[in-house]
């Protein structure tokens, strides 16, 4: 499905169908999470185990970036 980005006061934003809205269980005023994928974004609920988690795995990559940047090559 092809969005488009459209300006919401100061900032840019996509507008979601009400059909996605109501697939996904989701109304005004709830999060979604955005997670990179190798494939792209992907777009889900708002998980807050995850999120939690996510930050958690943010902060350790960020503290051991260059013993990360080792092991990537």
């Amino acid at each position: 499905m092809k969005l488009k980005i459209t300006s919401i006061g100061n900032s840019a934003g996509v507008i979601l169908p009400k059909d996605i809205l109501a697939r996904l269980r989701l109304a005004k005023g709830d999060d979604i999470y955005l997670l990179e994928t190798p494939d792209g974004i992907k777009l889900t609920t708002f998980d807050p185990t995850l999120a939690e988690q996510m930050e958690v795995a943010e902060q350790v990559m960020q503290k051991r970036r260059n013993l990360l940047h080792k092991l990537a090559q």
